[in-house]
């Protein structure tokens, strides 16, 4: 299939050189108390993730993964232990400063798109670009761009209800791009897709993550994790595995034989 990418690097200002550890998580527990019963969704996890890489963290329903999403997407924070993210502490940030990480260092890609029906695409993929204070015409220019980027700058004029699923993804990941954020986290981005689709959308986050990207992609499903370049496996808050899909594909049959 013909790229529908430009080969143009990005260039990222987070100030963290390709290959150098952009995402830093230092023995984090998220804790809920419920009731008599103490629930640790995340139970001592520590992990380094560099810049420039494109990593899976895979788990079932109930694992873990959703709560280290919200932490790593500074959604959420952590009972105890630390985040680091671009060499800045995010663990002790006020709301307001994690608002400020969500809207300049993190690009979102949902499972249900999270699109506004009544904007057409290009209003759509501006939105990042309107909370972070930018003028009309270089938010239309910079929001054309990243539709160009998927293929879609010919249906701008077009609402989300007029297009497919995968394309409405594809709008997704061009609104989660026009901030040049430091890291794009997908959400089971593919959860709501036909298998044919889904294998387009996750060859467009490869190429995004050929280009320099970091990827954090959070998936239950361990055919969807081997598109990735490292695998990070989840169990009752707590990392099992951590190495490339190759090591992982070992590790899976391993499981499967037991």
């Amino acid at each position: 299939m013909r790229s529908l990418f430009k080969r143009e690097p990005l260039v990222l200002d987070d100030g963290v050189a390709p290959g150098e550890p952009l995402i830093e998580l230092r023995d984090i527990y998220k804790i809920y108390v419920m009731g008599d019963e103490e629930v640790r969704a995340n139970d001592g996890i520590t992990l380094t993730i560099r810049k420039g890489e494109f990593v899976a963290i895979v788990g079932k329903s109930g694992s873990g993964k959703s709560t280290l999403m919200n932490i790593i997407g500074a959604l959420d924070t952590p009972t105890h232990g630390e985040y680091i993210l671009a060499g800045e502490d995010t663990s002790e940030m006020t709301d307001d400063e994690l608002s400020e990480v969500r809207n300049n260092r993190i690009g979102f890609i949902f499972q249900q798109y999270n699109l506004l029906m009544k904007l057409n695409l290009l209003e759509n993929v501006e939105l990042p670009l309107l909370y972070k204070g930018y003028g009309k015409q270089e938010r239309e220019q910079k929001a054309m761009e990243a539709l160009k980027r998927v293929g879609l700058d010919g249906k701008w004029r077009n609402t989300p209800h007029q297009l497919s699923g995968g394309q409405q993804q594809r709008v997704s990941i061009a609104r989660a791009l026009c901030a040049k954020p430091s890291i794009i986290l997908a959400d089971e981005p593919t959860g709501a897709l036909d298998s044919r689709t889904s294998r387009e959308v996750l060859g467009l986050i490869k190429e995004l993550n050929e280009e320099g990207n970091t990827i954090v992609m959070i998936t239950h499903d361990a055919s969807i994790a081997m598109y990735s370049k490292r695998v990070v496996e989840i169990v009752d808050g707590k990392i099992v595995f951590d190495g490339d899909v190759n090591a992982y594909a070992d590790h899976r049959k391993l499981q499967d034989s037991n």
